[in-house]
């Protein structure tokens, strides 16, 4: 095995395909949400996502003081929106780009989502840069045909 620099292996990984997603979250310190593709199922039992946040981010003092999210992946049509939550833009302005619910565990749900998945954060790891976030899925909500 090679070892790599970082500009490598970002450029790598740039060509792994993923879904996007928008993670929310909503409680004492705020609403928040950014874009995600560091995002992928730990098992089934219990049903359990992860989610990375690099610490950086402007978004992770406020998820690192909530225990719930809600992880709502995007459809194709969907880059405007994706584009919004992955930038400075205030969170204000991200929110009213598009229609919510709240859900189960009281995050912002994106009614266009092709599904959307309501969480407590139940384990925090860092690993160099990042937290990665253990994620028990306490509901899921579906939509049978993307709406822009």
């Amino acid at each position: 095995m090679e070892l790599t620099d970082k500009a490598s292996f970002r450029d790598a990984m740039a060509h792994v395909g993923a879904a996007v997603n928008i993670i929310t979250t909503d409680g004492p310190v705020g609403r928040a949400g950014f874009t995600a593709s560091a995002v992928c199922s730990v098992t089934d039992t219990p049903p359990t996502l992860l989610v990375c946040l690099n610490r950086s981010a402007s978004v992770w003092p406020v998820f690192s003081e909530h225990h719930t999210l809600c992880v709502n992946t995007l459809a194709a049509g969907q880059e405007a929106l994706s584009t919004l939550f992955g930038g400075k833009t205030a969170m204000d302005e991200r929110f009213a780009a598009a229609d919510w619910q709240t859900g189960a565990t009281g995050c912002p749900r994106l009614e266009a989502a092709l599904v959307s998945f309501d969480c407590r954060i139940d384990q925090r790891v860092s690993v160099g840069t990042h937290d990665i976030l253990f994620c028990h899925v306490v509901a899921i909500t579906r939509h049978p045909e993307p709406r822009d």
